[in-house]
């Protein structure tokens, strides 16, 4: 099923304290999830578990991890393996965001190492790509997004795929205060779900959510989610404000 999903992506920010109000005061205020929604709460890591335990009772929402290792286990001081998240019960874990692409210069072949691991226990990747603005400008974005799509997804089965939410970055957007125009975000995002559907069918294509990704807020949330590809966003800045991240969620189709 393709569901409409609001993701928290807080980044490194917030005491635990401040985390533990934040989730507190978005519950306190969230309306009914549909059937079709999920809501999910990327949180730093010290924060995992106490996020889970919020969550615990709460209908479609769920807990995601802002990175992983692609190994399972071993010499890798200070890193966080999927069987560290599934053993917490994190369902969700975001790969390959343009901050992880651009400080630690992680490749395309590496996530899809990581996506890999994900998978076998169980835990949903987010998958982030987009461009950087001289990529828009010099009107490449959308052959930079294809390759990689190609790299770092096109070996997985179709019955794989279907377990990867997809997030489009607009690079040039994050933090920055501009927004893709909800006209650049539906040619994006059909774009994508065009080459999966070239690759896996229209069908498999048409149930994997893909999710708009830079300067989400609450003034622009539903003008860009009720495009006909776009399935929700991945919210930075304004997730770490309970009644803006509240408006994103109320703002899905």
């Amino acid at each position: 099923m393709r569901y409409q999903i609001a993701a928290a992506n807080w980044k490194m920010n917030l005491s635990w304290d401040e985390a533990d109000n934040l989730l507190t005061e978005v519950l306190s205020l969230t309306a009914s999830v549909k059937e079709s929604q999920r809501v999910v709460f990327a949180v730093p890591a010290p924060y995992l578990d106490m996020a889970v335990g919020h969550i615990a009772d709460k209908f479609h929402m769920h807990v995601a991890a802002q990175n992983c290792h692609s190994k399972k286990s071993g010499a890798f001081t200070g890193e966080i393996s999927v069987q560290m998240l599934n053993s917490v019960e994190v369902e969700y874990v975001i790969i390959g965001h343009s901050e992880r692409r651009e400080y630690f210069n992680e490749s395309n072949q590496f996530l899809a190492e990581k996506i890999d691991i994900a998978l076998e226990y169980g835990i949903k990747p987010i998958f982030c790509c987009g461009e950087a603005l001289p990529i828009r400008e010099s009107g490449g974005q959308n052959e930079f997004v294809s390759t990689q799509l190609q790299e770092s997804l096109y070996h997985l089965s179709a019955e794989q795929v279907k377990q990867v939410v997809i997030a489009y970055e607009p690079i040039w957007a994050i933090g920055t205060g501009k927004t893709a125009s909800s006209e650049q975000a539906q040619e994006m995002h059909a774009h994508i779900r065009s080459e999966l559907a070239g690759k896996y069918g229209r069908e498999i294509a048409d149930q994997i959510s893909i999710l708009y990704g830079g300067s989400v807020k609450a003034s622009n949330a539903k003008e860009i989610f009720h495009q006909p590809d776009v399935d929700g966003g991945l919210v930075g800045g304004a997730s770490l404000v309970a009644e803006e991240f509240v408006a994103i969620i109320n703002a899905l189709k």
